[in-house]
């Protein structure tokens, strides 16, 4: 009997040795610096949600935000959180990309205006000075939301404000804003003793697009580790969203400096807007979407939607 014990002893012994599984690294590249649209993959980090899926997850905050996807087709990173207008225009320019799955299913992008200024409704517009942030997809954009009423982007004068979109329009600058996000600009606003209103682009002519999604490398949409790390943003979305209260203290846990009014406020603004089933993919949206940027000339051809996506098994 004492040697079956010393022997039980000398295998534990052994166990306890063996270290334990070293977990898959994976580098995620955001689109910008960590705030609420980012709650589902901070919360997965923090609740435990990548580590029950075998990843040690790496956060990076861009130096340029136009550079995480063109760094993931590069081999540089692991996947990039994007934008779905600037993943159909990185497929015409011939990024080597595909989307793997949604963070934000829904437009955040929208246009404001002061509600106790001369903008009531979109007609408004004409004549007025417009602020905007990024050419491009914003442009046409807003030259649909205009043509739903009756104008163009002709009839309205555009002033190119970097990203000083909210003080612009506050400080009179600007008569309205597009490019503004919804989530977050609008409560600013509010904050700094004004009231904004916004005009939403999918109610006046724009297709529904995601405004937030996550992209790799297409060579490697085989890597088992993509599928695991979707497994757990799905698992943190259901449990910010079954404990918001719980999942905002573990996310100014990560990031003290975000606990202020304004992030509390986008945090609850942002939470419906989050992707229920993050690696489902919506075809007909992104087809229509890059049919609504071709029409628009923002891309030459419309490719089949399964040749820059991936849909995770």
């Amino acid at each position: 009997m004492k040697r079956r014990v010393i022997a039980g002893l000398f295998a534990i012994a052994a166990l306890l040795a063996v270290p334990a599984q070293a977990q898959d690294k994976l580098t995620v590249l955001l689109d910008w610096f960590t705030n609420p649209d980012h709650a589902p993959i901070v919360v997965a980090q923090q609740k435990g949600f990548f580590a029950a899926e075998g990843l040690d997850v790496e956060l990076i905050e861009p130096a340029d935000p136009a550079m995480p996807p063109k760094l993931v087709a590069a081999g540089q990173g692991d996947i990039a959180v994007s934008y779905q207008p600037t993943l159909h225009a990185q497929i015409e320019e011939g990024l080597p990309l595909k989307w793997i799955g949604t963070l934000v299913a829904t437009p955040l992008n929208s246009l404001i205006v002061l509600e106790d200024g001369p903008i009531k409704a979109l007609e408004d517009l004409k004549g007025k000075t417009i602020g905007f942030s990024v050419s491009g997809f914003e442009d046409v954009m807003l030259n649909q939301m205009l043509k739903s009423v009756g104008l163009s982007i002709k009839d309205v004068e555009l002033i190119n404000v970097n990203f000083a979109l909210s003080p612009s329009l506050m400080s009179g600058q600007v008569d309205a804003v597009i490019g503004a996000y919804r989530n977050f600009e609008l409560t600013q606003i509010e904050i700094e003793g004004k009231t904004g209103k916004a005009f939403f682009p999918e109610e006046h002519g724009v297709p529904v697009f995601d405004e937030l999604i996550y992209v790799v490398h297409k060579d490697r949409t085989d890597d088992a580790r993509f599928a695991r790390f979707m497994a757990a943003i799905e698992a943190a979305t259901v449990y910010l969203i079954n404990h918001p209260d719980e999942a905002w203290e573990a996310f100014i846990a990560a990031y003290p400096s975000l606990d202020d009014e304004l992030n509390r406020r986008a945090w609850a603004d942002t939470l419906p807007r989050f992707a229920k089933r993050p690696s489902a993919l919506d075809q007909g949206r992104y087809q229509r979407f890059a049919e609504f940027m071709a029409e628009n000339g923002l891309l030459e051809t419309v490719p089949p939607v399964d040749s820059y996506t991936a849909e995770l098994r």
